[in-house]
């Protein structure tokens, strides 16, 4: 083959292959702006179904509006404020537990009190029969936080009773309920700690007042 020839070819080879590249970039970038406001709308559903899960009742505000960030001990944290009349009643918050398979993502409310109003597990990876009975659809052991608070059971009584504590373990999973019961802990602690600054910030001009960030 002449290397004239051969030369022409690579380079109109290499013209559409670039060609090519630029309109599935195009194609993709039309594609995600078309689809954002979808996605951004369903995760934001996802979310507030989260948060109805863990805070009953009814609320005058909008809750993923309403929201102050502050550190946690495994970085910041975002918690979402439950008003009646201006008065936060509530406060929704994520914690994370560590499983036999790695993190354990859940949800909790509390009411001003620092009463547990629900739990629930967002992402897990545990053992399928074993661990995912952290799961409501799978037992009812996650219901056994409700209504619990620092004090009820006391600090050394919240924890696995396999480690002196209240709570039931599983059958050959220990170490996912203790995971979820030290997170849950945990929370109620934030909460005790922050309890003044998540509820005596004010709304200002229907957004939280701001809220300035421990060193």
């Amino acid at each position: 083959m002449n290397l004239d020839n051969l030369r022409d070819k690579l380079g109109y080879q290499g013209a559409l292959l670039a060609a090519a590249a630029l309109i599935t970039t195009a194609a993709l970038a039309v594609a995600s702006r078309a689809t954002g406001p979808a996605i951004a709308a369903a995760e934001a559903r996802d979310l507030q179904q989260s948060l109805s899960q863990v805070l009953p009742g009814k609320f005058d505000n909008d809750l993923l509006k309403d929201t102050v960030v502050l550190p946690g001990p495994d970085g910041e944290v975002t918690v979402y404020r439950a008003r009646r009349a201006d008065q936060v009643e509530a406060v929704v918050f994520q914690v994370v537990g560590h499983g036999y398979a790695g993190r354990i993502v859940c949800m909790m409310g509390v009411d001003k009190d620092g009463h547990i109003l629900g739990v629930r597990v967002l992402k897990h990876a545990e053992t399928p029969g074993l661990g995912d009975k952290i799961e409501p659809a799978k037992s009812d052991w996650i219901h056994a936080f409700t209504g619990k608070y620092l004090g009820d059971p006391v600090a050394e009584k919240f924890a696995v009773k396999k480690d002196g504590g209240v709570f039931d373990q599983f059958a050959g999973a220990t170490i996912t309920p203790r995971g979820v019961v030290k997170a849950v802990k945990g929370g109620l602690a934030f909460f005790a700690k922050e309890k003044s600054r998540l509820l005596d910030t004010p709304m200002i001009a229907g957004k939280p007042a701001p809220t300035e960030k421990q060193p």
